[in-house]
């Protein structure tokens, strides 16, 4: 993975919109941490494949970054993210990793379902 150059990120995003693509969204903040630490309070969300258009985007902030995504019905968002890939055609990652390098958030879009 490559650390977020913004501009490239946006151009790449354009490459989505006004046509159904498939999204997946994970974050964690440890959801194995209360293994070690019964008091940690330990909160995440996943969703995979939820088919969508993506109307606009952007990705703002100046690191780590966050990215809108305008959908017919409403928004999705993912904060935190400091890396991406986008070596596979037609599918972009971008991710956040904390201090530790541990994965915090994931956002990727697909023209094609996630396995």
């Amino acid at each position: 993975m490559k650390p977020i150059y913004r501009e490239d990120v946006q151009h790449r995003l354009q490459d989505f919109f006004n046509q159904p693509v498939y999204i997946h969204l994970e974050t964690t903040n440890g959801a194995y941490a209360t293994h070690f630490d019964a008091s940690f309070f330990s909160a995440s969300a996943y969703i995979r494949n939820a088919k969508v258009t993506i109307e606009t985007g952007k990705i703002l902030g100046e690191g780590p970054y966050r990215a809108g995504l305008k959908i017919e019905l409403g928004w999705i968002y993912a904060e935190g993210l400091t890396h991406f890939e986008d070596e596979e055609p037609g599918r972009l990652l971008l991710a956040g990793h904390g201090a530790e390098g541990k994965l915090a958030v994931a956002l990727q879009i697909s023209h094609t379902p996630f396995e």
